[in-house]
């Protein structure tokens, strides 16, 4: 067994209905049933905004095994930071958008919790986090969201300037926030969405969101995906909100990989965050790139895979994808983990360069 496993020794994961348990594969002698989904631990909920102390350790190699090793795929490894608070409301990061400088980034955990701050850089790598302010996010009636029976599993984002989208889980719902309107004290609208995601199963449902810009194929549009609703033919959900062509359509599912984040690239391409677990295996994450513009109403869409890592490198539960691009031109992808408020776990924010 590798040092990175042994060390890690445990993960669970129950929020998204998946527990990781990393053993001695001697140990592993025969399949164990994922338990429920954990219920919403109240005391974690935040009740107003409030400056908070994240503290940052560095990863210096996201290779434990070879520490010289930087490229991973079609990745370049750029550096790591394990975050840890003593506020206990830190904690449970599902997705993550960053300016377009990288510089100040905007979050959500799965228990209805805002965190804004800023990225703190030396030499190019990441170093801390400075200014991180935690807030609850608030319903239309100005209070948060967590008052509402199972309206607390908040797990994407996407953003359209100083509109907010954000996606709820377990019920299927799409909030919307006008960030012009007070920033994270702004009010949540619910939005209309498809008969289909309201149909999306428990726990498995809404967990990616990309706002499709100006300039793009399907500009205006709002796409959703799911985490594992399957069509007739074992594919993933995933579905076109508002813009020129609303609809449905699919993507591939192949080994058995669940959807976690999306992010869309200037360039064109949307990358798909994808993970699974198995208790012969722990969990295993990778990227794959799905052109754009083969997306629409009826596609069936896949695309290559550009990344991938298990627990043999420095990952956990890794939830939320977002890029920038750095004035020399680099594209820098950005991606969080989900600790479930589980001391057995990490917040990890780690940074790779999109090698073309």
């Amino acid at each position: 067994m590798s040092a990175a496993l042994s060390r890690r020794g445990f993960i669970g994961h129950a929020a998204a209905g998946i527990s990781y348990l990393t053993m001695s594969r001697l140990a592993q002698a025969q399949p164990v049933a994922e338990p429920p989904p954990r219920p919403l631990q109240v005391e974690h909920a935040v009740a107003e905004p409030v400056s908070i102390e994240v503290n940052a350790r560095p990863i210096p190699s996201f290779e434990p095994r070879d520490r010289s090793r930087a490229r991973f795929g079609s990745l370049d490894y750029r550096g790591g930071l394990v975050l840890t608070s003593p506020y206990r409301g830190f904690g449970g990061l599902s997705a993550i958008r960053l300016d377009a400088r990288g510089e100040r980034f905007l979050a959500i955990s799965d228990q209805g919790a805002w965190f804004t701050g800023a990225l703190r850089y030396s030499g190019g790598k990441l170093a801390g986090l400075d200014d991180v302010e935690a807030a609850p996010l608030l319903g239309a009636e100005g209070r948060p969201i967590t008052e509402k029976r199972l309206w607390y599993d908040t797990e994407s984002i996407a953003r359209d300037g100083n509109l907010v989208y954000v996606g709820l889980e377990r019920v299927n719902q799409i909030l919307r926030y006008d960030f012009a309107k007070g920033g994270t004290r702004a009010r949540g609208e619910v939005i209309p969405v498809p008969p289909g995601v309201r149909k999306l199963p428990y726990n498995k449902g809404l967990e990616a969101l990309v706002f499709v810009p100006k300039g793009q194929p399907l500009a205006n549009t709002l796409i959703a995906f799911s985490e594992r609703g399957l069509d007739a033919d074992g594919n993933l959900v995933a579905f076109l909100i508002g813009g020129p062509t609303p609809g449905q359509f699919s993507v591939r599912r192949t080994e058995k990989f669940d959807i976690s984040d999306a992010v869309l690239l200037p360039a064109g391409d949307l990358l798909i965050l994808e993970r699974k677990f198995s208790w012969f295996t722990g969990v295993d994450i990778r990227i794959r790139a799905i052109p754009l513009k083969s997306i629409a109403p009826g596609a069936l869409v896949d695309g290559p895979v550009l990344f991938k890592a298990d627990l043999g490198q420095e990952i956990d539960n890794m939830e939320g994808i977002d890029a920038h691009v750095t004035p020399e031109g680099e594209t820098v992808l950005t991606l969080v983990s989900d600790d479930n408020f589980s001391m057995l776990q990490r917040t990890l924010l780690l940074q790779f360069t999109l090698v073309e």
